[in-house]
C-alpha cells in the first residue's frame, strides 16, 4: 500500500476561465518510496460552518440557511459545495499540482448564499480525497484505491471569494426566475417604460415599502 497524504497549499481565483473558477494548489506526498505513475483523483469540497464565528451583520443572509441565531448549535452542519477531479503525473517522494473548483453565484445554490452572506474572515473546508493509484515497481504496474479517509482542511479567506466575485459579477449578482414570473416582469417593466431589470425591481421594491408604510399610519 502506498503512503500517500494531502495538503492543501493555497487556493486563488482563476482569471482566465471562462466561468468562475478558483483553482487549489495540493500537495501530495508519498513515505513508503513506491513510485507513482498516475493517480485518477477525485475531491469533494465541504463547508464547516460551524467552525467559525459570525458577526451581526452576516446573520440576515443566513437566515434561510440556518434559522434564528437560537437555533444554530443544531442546524450549523457542514455541507458539499462541490466535487472536483484532476489526473496527477507521476511523482516520487512529492509532487503539487493544480485542481481546478467550479463556482456559481447562483443564490438559489446554498453555498453561494452562505458565502455571499460572510463579510470578511475564513471559510471552513475540508477536501476529501478519493480516485485511483497508479503505481510502477520492478514486477510491473499496480492499482489501488485512494484511501477514503485521506482528507485536508483548509481555511479559505472570504476576500478570495469576493475578488473571484468581482472579476466575473463585478458589482452585480443574478437570481433565476420561474418563466411565468419573468415574463410578468418583463410586462410590468414595458408597461411602465422602465428602461432595465433593475429599475423594475427598484419600482416594485419602492411600491412594497410604500405599502408598508401606509400600513403603518394610524
Amino acid at each position: 500500500m502506498t503512503g500517500l497524504a494531502f495538503a492543501v497549499v493555497d487556493v486563488q481565483p482563476e482569471p482566465y476561465s471562462a466561468a468562475p473558477q478558483l483553482t487549489a494548489r495540493l500537495r501530495l506526498t508519498e513515505s513508503t518510496g513506491t513510485a507513482i505513475h498516475a493517480i485518477a483523483l477525485r475531491c469533494q469540497v465541504r463547508i464547516l460552518p460551524q467552525r467559525r464565528g459570525y458577526a451581526p451583520a452576516e446573520e440576515p443572509g443566513l437566515l434561510d440557511l440556518f434559522g434564528e441565531r437560537g437555533r444554530w448549535p443544531n442546524t450549523l452542519k457542514s455541507f458539499l459545495w462541490m466535487q472536483c477531479s484532476t489526473m496527477v503525473q507521476g511523482f516520487s517522494d512529492s509532487t503539487e499540482v493544480d485542481v481546478p473548483l467550479p463556482c456559481t453565484f447562483d443564490f438559489d445554490v446554498a453555498a453561494a448564499k452562505y458565502l455571499h452572506a460572510l463579510r470578511d474572515g475564513e471559510v471552513p473546508l475540508e477536501f476529501l480525497f478519493s480516485g485511483t493509484v497508479f503505481t510502477r515497481g520492478q514486477t510491473g504496474f499496480g492499482v489501488e484505491q485512494v484511501p477514503w479517509d485521506l482528507e485536508a482542511p483548509y481555511r479559505l479567506p472570504v476576500s478570495v471569494w469576493q475578488r473571484l466575485m468581482d472579476v466575473y459579477f463585478p458589482n452585480a449578482g443574478w437570481i433565476r426566475l420561474d418563466r411565468d414570473v419573468l415574463a410578468a416582469l418583463a410586462q410590468y417593466k414595458s408597461a411602465r417604460g422602465l428602461t432595465s431589470w433593475e429599475a423594475a425591481v427598484e419600482s416594485l421594491l419602492a411600491a412594497a415599502a410604500s405599502d408598508a408604510d401606509g400600513k403603518r399610519l394610524p
